[in-house]
């Protein structure tokens, strides 16, 4: 007689094979993104670009989008501020910004992206994936079994330890 094929179980396990990239991709953006606030990961860009001329402090700052743009010295038309100077005549500004590489920026992208974003209907269904294979995994093995009586106990110190550092 044929076994009885556990359909859960297969649906468990080539839905884990075809999600096998996307979860590397949000593991590692994940763990850089604790990171983010930090220089970690992130390369020196010089920028050169011609903006408006004779543009004040406080439109300088919106317009590079650089918070809390602190000016050092103006020699001239010369405004020079921390990593870089602006040409008030000319409207030419120098200067550098830490940023994250392209590749690493993209994934951070995808793991943070909203509603706005053409991508978000990957996070709902990465999302409920995740949450079937936490289901689902309590029907990979029999309860009369020692591993699913190990697997419960797992569980709930998983739960604590989760309890425990959400109100840390």
């Amino acid at each position: 007689m044929k076994p009885k094929k556990n359909y859960l179980r297969i649906i468990h396990r080539y839905l884990g094979f075809y999600l096998g990239g996307i979860m590397a991709v949000y593991s590692i953006s994940g763990i850089a993104l604790i990171f983010r606030k930090t220089d970690a990961f992130k390369k020196v860009v010089e920028i050169t670009k011609t903006i408006s001329p004779n543009l004040s402090v406080k439109d300088l700052e919106s317009t590079l989008k650089i918070k809390n743009l602190y000016v050092n010295n103006i020699e001239g038309n010369i405004v020079y501020f921390d990593n870089g100077r602006y040409n008030k005549l000319t409207g030419e500004v120098v200067y550098s910004k830490k940023e994250i590489p392209f590749f690493l920026k993209k994934m951070q992208t995808l793991h943070k992206a909203t509603t706005k974003s053409p991508v978000y209907w990957l996070n709902i269904f990465f999302g409920i994936s995740l949450l079937f294979f936490v289901i689902s995994s309590f029907w990979m093995f029999l309860p009369s079994t020692s591993v699913f009586k190990k697997g419960i106990y797992f569980s709930l110190a998983g739960i604590v330890m989760t309890i425990i550092i959400l109100f840390i």
